[in-house]
């Protein structure tokens, strides 16, 4: 017997998109939410003065950030509902690519085993809401060229894109789960 299994979802996009305020909305009602690995990772490393982070050893970030997303992708298994991500692994690709680093195999090997919804949510760059904090360091120019970069990352690896529009949290949450829906009938 085959055991069918929901959606994995990726939103992805720039930093400040409104990526993290809208899976906070969608876990509040009730899916499966998997959050942002680079951020996790930042806070970590700075808490126990540890290498991994993205200033100092952007291959270290790209590992730990591809350790933690598998382990999430695993954990989400059996999820009885849609499981939304917040970055996926290919975005950990984009990241090398954008800083200047070689994407190495076992991690282009993760993005084919790993995969997800073949149609990824792309939340565009939204300078009314852009804004710098402690772990998310990027200027503006900086976040666009971010969101460029998974644009093609996605792109390359076989995903296609939708892009949600400025709006707010649960208009963007409502216009999600709609094409989340088409998604799941054509893919389930």
């Amino acid at each position: 017997m085959t055991m069918k299994t929901n959606p994995r979802i990726i939103l992805t996009g720039g930093p400040c998109a409104g990526k993290s305020t809208l899976l906070h909305a969608l876990k509040k009602q009730g899916f499966c939410c998997q959050e942002e690995s680079g951020r996790a990772i930042i806070q970590d490393q700075k808490r126990i003065g540890g290498p991994g982070l993205p200033s100092v050893s952007p291959l270290l970030f790209a590992e730990l950030m591809l350790t933690l997303d598998i382990r999430g992708w695993h954990q989400a298994q059996n999820s009885p509902t849609m499981v939304f991500y917040d970055r996926g692994i290919p975005d950990i690709a984009g990241y090398l690519t954008l800083v200047g680093e070689t994407v190495p195999d076992h991690l282009i090997n993760a993005i084919h085993h790993f995969r997800y919804a073949s149609t990824v949510i792309l939340l565009p760059p939204w300078r009314a809401i852009y804004h710098q904090d402690n772990e998310r360091k990027q200027s503006w120019d900086e976040a666009v060229r971010t969101y460029e970069a998974m644009v093609r990352t996605y792109q390359h690896y076989g995903y296609q894109l939708y892009t949600l529009p400025f709006a707010s949290v649960n208009a963007r949450m409502e216009q999600l789960i709609d094409k989340i829906r088409s998604i799941k009938t054509t893919e389930g």
